[in-house]
C-alpha cells in the first residue's frame, strides 16, 4: 500500500484515474477502523488534506463554502457559521470525540456512507450541495444523490467531493438536529433528526424534515414538512409531525434498537427538533 498527498485537486484525480484501487481519505477515521477490522488494503491512499482549496470555511456572495476535508472542528468553532446554522454545527460537533472531531470532514462522514452519519441529515435539511471533481471535470449534486445505500456512493472510481455549497439561510430561518444514542457520547446514533423551518409571525412558511439511521440512506419526511407549514407548531401539528416521521422510517433490527422502538424515536426527535429549530427562528 502507498501513500500520497497531492496538493491539486488535478492531481488527486490523476492517481484516482491511474488506479482503481487507489482510495481518498479526508481524516482516515474511518478507514483506519475499517483496515485494521480486516476490509481489503486499497493499493493508494490519498491524503486529501493538503490540498489548499479542501480545508476551509468562508462566505461570500450570500453562499457559505465549506472544504470537504475541513476539520469538524473548525467549522464548530467558527461564530459566524455556528450563527448561520446551528443545527449543522451541533450534528458536526457530534462526530466521535475532540480527537476526531480535529481530523473528521463532512466528505469523510458523507462518502463513508453509513446510514447513521450525523451531519448527513443535517446537510439534506439545509440543501447543501456537494462539488465533485472528476477525470471530466466537475459537477454539483445535492448531498442525497451522493449516498446510494449503505458503504456505497454514486462516485465513480476517479472522483471525490471537494467542497459542499450552502446558501446563507432566509431571515427568520434556524435549523436543530438530535440523535439518541445508547451511550452519553461517542456512540452512533439510533435515530438521527434534522429539522430546518423558516418562521413569520410565529407561522412556519417553509420546512424540511430528514432523519438518519431509520433507512439505507437518509430520508426526507415530506408528509412532516407539509403539517408543518401553515401552522404555529401547535400540540396538533407537532403530534402529526411525529406520526409522519415514524410512518417514514424503514429501520433494521440491531443491538442499538428495534424496529418499534426506532421508529417511536423517530417520531419524538422529529417533533423536539421542529420545537427547537422554531424557537430559534423566532428569536
Amino acid at each position: 500500500m502507498r501513500y500520497a498527498a497531492p496538493t491539486t485537486v488535478d492531481e488527486a484525480v490523476g492517481l484516482l484515474a491511474a488506479d482503481a484501487d487507489a482510495r481518498v481519505f479526508a481524516g482516515a477515521t474511518d478507514l483506519i477502523p475499517q483496515i485494521r477490522s480486516g476490509r481489503p488494503e486499497p493499493s493508494v491512499l490519498v491524503d486529501l488534506k493538503r490540498i489548499d482549496r479542501l480545508v476551509g470555511v468562508g462566505e461570500s456572495g450570500g453562499t457559505w463554502t465549506v472544504g470537504a476535508a475541513t476539520p469538524t472542528s473548525t467549522l464548530t468553532a467558527d461564530e459566524a457559521f455556528t450563527g448561520a446554522f446551528p443545527g449543522l454545527s451541533e450534528a458536526s460537533g457530534l462526530i466521535g470525540s475532540d480527537q476526531i472531531q480535529n481530523r473528521s470532514s463532512w466528505g469523510g462522514n458523507l462518502c463513508n456512507a453509513s446510514p447513521a452519519a450525523d451531519s448527513v441529515p443535517a446537510l439534506v435539511a439545509n440543501a447543501v450541495r456537494a462539488v465533485v471533481a472528476g477525470s471530466n471535470g466537475e459537477r454539483t449534486v445535492p448531498v442525497e444523490e451522493i449516498v446510494t445505500g449503505p458503504g456505497q456512493t454514486s462516485l465513480a472510481d476517479d472522483e471525490f467531493v471537494v467542497e459542499f455549497q450552502v446558501d446563507t439561510p432566509p431571515a427568520h430561518t434556524a435549523d436543530a438536529y438530535l440523535r439518541l444514542i445508547p451511550r452519553t457520547e461517542m456512540d452512533i446514533a439510533v435515530v438521527g433528526a434534522a429539522v430546518r423551518l423558516t418562521m413569520d409571525g410565529g407561522t412556519c412558511t417553509a420546512a424540511t424534515v430528514a432523519l438518519g439511521a431509520v433507512a439505507p440512506t437518509v430520508v426526507r419526511v415530506p408528509d412532516a414538512e407539509a403539517a408543518l407549514v401553515g401552522s404555529t407548531l401547535d400540540d396538533a401539528t407537532l403530534e402529526a409531525v411525529a406520526a409522519a416521521a415514524s410512518a417514514a422510517c424503514n429501520p433494521i433490527d440491531d443491538k442499538r434498537g428495534t424496529i418499534e422502538y426506532r421508529r417511536q424515536v423517530a417520531g419524538v426527535l422529529a417533533k423536539r427538533a421542529a420545537t427547537i429549530a422554531a424557537e430559534r427562528a423566532n428569536a
